[in-house]
């Protein structure tokens, strides 16, 4: 059997409930948990590099005067690990904003046992197999997931979200004159274009999002705990950034991207690659037809 054992980082207030839980889980004294314990975020934060840890678990009350942005430290320093918020019930409206903040679970105090943990760290342990897998499922020109990967992980997500409550928007993009002005073998602005879209979605999204080139001209970005308004915002945003990259164009001319954007909540019986594709769909139809649905949901708007 391996000797390795799981590496938790635990930063709680009153150590016992989670430790507690924790150990019953592993228990001694052949235990395969091998934990770090703090009692504040500045040493949490110094400890991550030696730790080293599989997991991270905070206590959102440690956070101070403004808890989201303690959460949002903890995930800056470390946010390839997944993040579990420890709170009090009183603070659960908290704790639920907090994934959006990159955490990717919480438990609340005084109704944390052993079975409610091991669900939180079954999920913690597929992101953790999952997101190294999808290393290797990586587009080579971009560091961007491939299609595979980018569904890999939508679905996992997804079947995460439903367990949760959870919400995704996702973001598909198209570089329109791809064929028109990039698609000679080896051309410089072929891949500049490529490099300079994968930039600017990027550039609009969180760190614990996910971005994937699907193909050629093909990108997409899935946002995690986003509420159905940001999808619009999302592609404004990017519409912007656009406006702006192509005012200092070179001389292959304008960078032409089509957007197409789509919102999935726990009720949604779609699976995630009928969710791409029905996002995706929208940049294969033909402008004009794009054109009469916008112009049929503008009017129907001002009829309300």
């Amino acid at each position: 059997m391996s000797g390795k054992k799981f590496r938790v980082l635990l930063a709680e207030s009153d150590l016992g409930e989670a430790e507690e839980s924790l150990r019953t889980i592993y228990p001694a004294p052949e235990s395969k948990l091998e934990l770090t314990s703090v009692s504040t975020i500045p040493t949490l934060l110094a400890t991550i590099e030696l730790a080293q840890p599989e997991t991270i678990f905070l206590d959102i009350s440690l956070c101070g005067a403004d808890p989201l942005e303690g959460v949002r430290r903890v995930h800056r320093a470390a946010p390839g690990v997944p993040l579990i918020i420890l709170a009090d019930a009183a603070d659960k409206s908290l704790a639920a904003r907090s994934i959006s903040e990159g955490a990717i679970d919480y438990l609340l105090k005084g109704f944390i046992d052993t079975r409610t943990l091991e669900r939180v760290l079954r999920t913690a342990l597929e992101r953790n197999t999952l997101e190294g897998l999808a290393d290797l499922l990586r587009d080579q020109h971009t560091g961007l997931y491939n299609s595979e990967g980018f569904t890999t992980l939508g679905t996992r997500l997804m079947e995460t979200a439903i367990r949760s409550g959870g919400k995704l928007v996702l973001l598909c993009a198209r570089i329109e004159n791809y064929s028109a002005r990039y698609e000679e073998p080896g051309s410089i602005a072929c891949e500049q274009a490529v490099r300079a879209t994968a930039e600017l979605i990027a550039g609009c999204f969180r760190r614990n999002d996910f971005l994937a080139r699907l193909g050629d001209a093909r990108f997409a970005a899935l946002a995690v705990q986003a509420a159905e308004p940001s999808a619009k915002v999302l592609q404004q945003r990017i519409e912007s950034r656009l406006a702006i990259h192509n005012q200092s164009r070179q001389l292959s001319g304008p960078l032409t991207l089509r957007l197409s954007v789509g919102y999935w909540g726990a009720n949604d019986g779609r699976s995630f690659p009928d969710f791409l594709d029905g996002v995706e769909a929208e940049l294969r139809q033909p402008e004009a037809v794009l054109r009469q649905v916008a112009t049929h949901e503008e009017n129907t708007v001002a009829r309300q």
